[in-house]
């Protein structure tokens, strides 16, 4: 009988070892770090980070996320530099000069860019089939010569356009835009303006160089604040076009760009491949597929204007 509960007390240890020593050699789940980093505060990181909880990445369990922003009051060098010192997996940036910052930071962490130019013109990539190097993204902003066109259907008499803008002519986007608006027989004025304080500045400048109309560009920075410029421009009387809807939904004219919860989706997909190991140079960079054309009629009767009836039945959403 002895020898017997010893057998079993033996059998009983070695089972529990052998136990111990499974679990250890389980794998725990991978934690996965990713460093954001913009030349504005990103109003919509919330919307990104939900994309990517539905592919199973989520924050503080096996996700880390490190949010930089130039708004901190450091130079988007530094700010980079601090997210390779972490050690992420994956920077996110916004924004040609975040991205070039992150460039300059690294040549094998991946950087995913958002950006509103084209990357090929301003020496960040290869070309969008093949990025090469380490990064790839998402180009989003390649559409003012649509907007332009927008407007000048609308207002067929429009000759000089103020465009709310950071005044880089040096951005390739830049020569695209003016290209269009020349062969609209459209002047544009730049009016450079670094922050929302500026608003009211701008209006005031555009109202003295007798503009016809607004663009609002696609800056990272004047996101947070598209609602509040459509707003102005309607109180302004300018007929008045954005890349958001909540810009037209505030009251600007016109809104067209991209659907934004397609962005989200399609910057989480990309990201997941890069985390699981894919190559950025591999990877080509995309374009939105779908597009949205809102219109608030209510402004377009504030400003004495009749809608076109082609652009009405053109349009996704007519704010009435």
């Amino acid at each position: 009988m002895q020898r017997f509960m010893v057998g079993c007390l033996l059998l009983l240890t070695c089972g529990l070892v052998m136990m111990r020593r499974a679990a250890e050699a389980q794998p725990t789940e991978k934690v996965y770090r990713i460093g954001f980093l913009s030349e504005a505060v990103w109003p919509i990181v919330p919307a990104y980070l939900e994309a990517l909880r539905g592919l199973g990445y989520v924050e503080g369990h096996n996700l880390v996320v490190e949010r930089r922003s130039a708004t901190q009051g450091e130079p988007l060098s530094a700010l980079a530099a601090a997210l390779v010192t972490h050690q992420v997996d994956l920077i996110i940036t916004d924004g040609t000069q975040a991205t070039q910052a992150a460039q300059q930071a690294t040549t094998t962490i991946p950087i995913f860019f958002i950006l509103g130019s084209d990357p090929v013109r301003s020496g960040l990539i290869a070309s969008y089939a093949r990025p090469g190097g380490n990064l790839t993204g998402l180009v989003f902003g390649l559409y003012g010569d649509k907007q332009l066109a927008l407007l000048k259907e609308a207002i067929p008499e429009m000759v000089r356009i103020a465009c709310l803008c950071n005044g880089d002519r040096t951005n390739p986007a830049w020569d695209q835009f003016a290209d269009t608006a020349r062969g609209l027989g459209v002047e544009i004025l730049v009016i450079r303006v670094d922050g929302p304080d500026g608003f009211d500045d701008f209006f005031a400048a555009a109202r003295r160089a007798g503009a016809n109309a607004v663009v609002v560009a696609p800056l990272p920075w004047l996101l947070p604040h598209l609602r509040r410029l459509g707003e102005l421009t309607a109180q302004s009387r300018f007929p008045a076009i954005g890349h958001r809807r909540d810009f037209a939904e505030g009251g600007g004219l016109f809104s067209f760009g991209h659907k934004t919860e397609e962005i989200r989706a399609r910057v989480a997909a990309q990201v997941d491949k890069l985390l699981k190991g894919a190559k950025p140079a591999d990877l080509p960079v995309e374009h939105p597929m779908r597009f949205e054309l809102v219109i608030n009629l209510k402004t377009a009767h504030a400003l004495g204007f009749t809608m076109p009836p082609t652009l009405l039945l053109q349009a996704d959403t007519v704010i009435r």
